[in-house]
């Protein structure tokens, strides 16, 4: 558990037990039963793109800043003009 902030109100056993008394009074928020909770499902990955079949290595690498500008001011996707670039000069070079 990460460490609470110093400004954190922790409430005493008498406090905890009245907000609990209050949560329970209310038929809008009663607590799942044993039985809900064996049913709760986990959350699903929801929107973004779909994973890649073939994911790429994240890896750190030093450019010069003239050749990191030039693909920069390509826009967005620069990364992957630098990828593309990258395996053009394999298969030019056929490198293994």
């Amino acid at each position: 558990m990460p460490a609470l902030k110093s400004s954190t109100i922790i409430p005493t056993d008498a406090e905890d037990a009245v907000i609990t008394a209050a949560a329970l009074s209310d038929p809008d928020a009663l607590p799942l039963t044993e039985a809900e909770w064996e049913n709760v499902k986990p959350m699903l990955r929801v929107g973004g793109r779909p994973k890649a079949e073939i994911t790429k290595e994240r890896i750190t690498i030093r450019l010069s800043p003239d050749v990191l500008a030039v693909f920069k001011a390509t826009g967005k996707g620069w990364q992957s003009r630098i990828d593309a670039a990258l395996k053009e000069w394999v298969q030019e070079h056929h490198c293994p």
